[in-house]
């Protein structure tokens, strides 16, 4: 019996595209087309482009038997500003490999045949996945001959890195059949002590791996379905096994970097402690210490900044590995543990790893604040102290220049009666002289008059200076 065309076993709906009047090929939607046009009311911006986005991502509807592969492509720096535009031509690359049909400007998302398999295209954030399904590769499990499919030289010019090669192989499996795989081909095919394996999809397949990569350079999955199982049913459970994989790859990634943070934490955290210790202890070098906080503040900020997008992208992978599991309602055979037990054994603590370094962290950040605050707080009461005692300092001298001032007023209104006195006594003395009043008689006459001017002009010319330093309105 011949080999089936691809097309025969394994579709990926296209989303649906509108025609140029609104027009979709089906009755309901040329309806509603039609009235659209009728009521003359314009089209949201990217309407219809936002609408398809939720069809453009369908579960491939699979028949075991069936062979897929994924290879997941990564920037080993700054992968999400990474110029997307190379991605796009090394896919057109491999197509042009296979006179198979480019895909549309910009997009994310590709499906199409590719020789004997059939091709799926993503683009991510930070990655893009080559997906490859083929029910011509061979009887023989995990044979890596489809990945012949990817040329060596083509790979080779990949704009990035391997983050995660995987190989699942999909085998036709009679419940009768099914449990003397999973007791006899199973430990051969997956290391025992890593293996997990449960029926999933109310029994309709078993789903197994160890999430080790073999000599090959990849990881394997197998999953035994039963002949009676829909197509669809099948291609949803082949996508979210190798969403798993995917995304446990990908969230993987914040290990090294939260490793890295926490002796990082640990010793920036001792530099804090010996700050803080200076503060309580008062040993007058509140602006040393304040500098030296400030330094811990700017480390730790910087520490922030650099692993907030890996902390926070791993966080996000993590709960769609979680829901993925979730989704597939597993049950337990044989004794296995389950996706789910392998994920909370092994893969969890490196997720509370990374939590666990982003809370201390940002615990860490808080402190250094607060430590920083309360020597501000301190500097600036000592200073105020210091401000109250110079103005303090200020009134007193202010108080002494006022009584120097008193004195040499006194000084100046008796120095200038003096010469006012004798300089009156010359004046008036030809007109005292027929008076019979000698001149030292004149001169004891006109003292006091005199004096009395003088103060009185002095105090005159001193609140006139005071008005015009207050100010208009005193």
């Amino acid at each position: 019996m011949a080999p089936p065309d691809p097309g025969q076993w394994i579709s990926l709906r296209p989303a649906w595209q509108p025609d140029g009047t609104g027009g979709t090929g089906n009755s309901i939607g040329d309806r509603a087309g039609a009235q659209m046009a009728q009521l003359a009311l314009g089209d949201y911006p990217d309407r219809y482009r936002l609408a398809n986005e939720l069809h453009a991502r369908p579960f491939p509807v699979l028949e075991p038997p069936t062979r897929a592969v994924l290879l997941a492509i990564k920037e080993p720096e700054a992968a999400a500003d990474r110029d997307r535009t190379a991605d796009l031509e090394h896919l057109t690359a491999l197509l042009d490999r296979f006179g198979a049909p480019h895909p549309a400007p910009g997009a994310n998302h590709y499906s199409g045949a590719l020789g004997r398999a059939f091709l799926k295209w993503e683009m991510h954030t930070e990655f893009v996945t080559y997906t490859l399904f083929s029910g011509q590769m061979g009887a023989e499990p995990f044979s890596d001959e489809i990945f012949k499919l990817f040329p060596q030289d083509w790979l080779a010019a990949a704009p990035g890195k391997l983050v995660t090669s995987c190989i699942l192989w999909i085998q036709p499996a009679p419940p009768e059949v099914m449990e003397v795989m999973v007791e006899r081909d199973l430990p051969v095919w997956f290391d025992p002590d890593s293996l997990a394996a449960s029926r999933v999809s109310d029994a309709e397949a078993v789903v197994a791996a160890d999430f080790r990569i073999d000599a090959a350079g990849h990881t394997r999955i197998a999953v035994l379905a039963k002949p009676t199982i829909d197509r669809h049913r099948l291609g949803r459970i082949v996508q979210r096994l190798f969403e798993i994989e995917v995304y446990k790859s990908m969230s993987m990634l914040a290990l090294p970097q939260a490793r890295s943070v926490a002796a990082s934490v640990a010793r920036i955290d001792r530099n804090l402690t010996d700050s803080v210790t200076a503060m309580a202890t008062g040993t007058g070098r509140e602006a040393e210490t304040l500098h030296e906080l400030l330094a811990v503040s700017a480390e730790i900020e910087l520490l922030s900044s650099t692993t907030a997008f890996r902390f926070g992208a791993a966080e996000a992978y993590a709960a769609i590995v979680d829901q993925r599991i979730e989704v597939l309602r597993e049950e337990r055979i044989a004794g296995r543990q389950l996706f789910g037990e392998f994920m909370r054994r092994r893969y969890d603590p490196a997720m509370r790893t990374c939590r666990s370094a982003k809370a201390r962290l940002d615990e860490l950040a808080a402190r250094a604040a607060r430590a920083a605050n309360l020597l501000r707080t301190r500097v600036d009461v000592a200073n105020q102290a210091q401000n109250t005692e110079v103005l303090h300092q200020m009134d007193r001298r202010a108080a002494l220049q006022l009584r120097l001032q008193e004195t040499v007023e006194g000084l100046s209104v008796v120095a200038i009666s003096y010469y006012a006195v004798n300089l009156a006594a010359t004046a008036l003395g030809p007109l005292a002289e027929p008076a019979g009043v000698d001149k030292g008689h004149l001169a004891a006459y006109i003292t006091l008059p005199v004096v009395l001017l003088v103060w009185l002009m002095v105090r005159r010319i001193r609140a006139r200076i005071a008005r015009r330093e207050a100010g208009p309105g005193h």
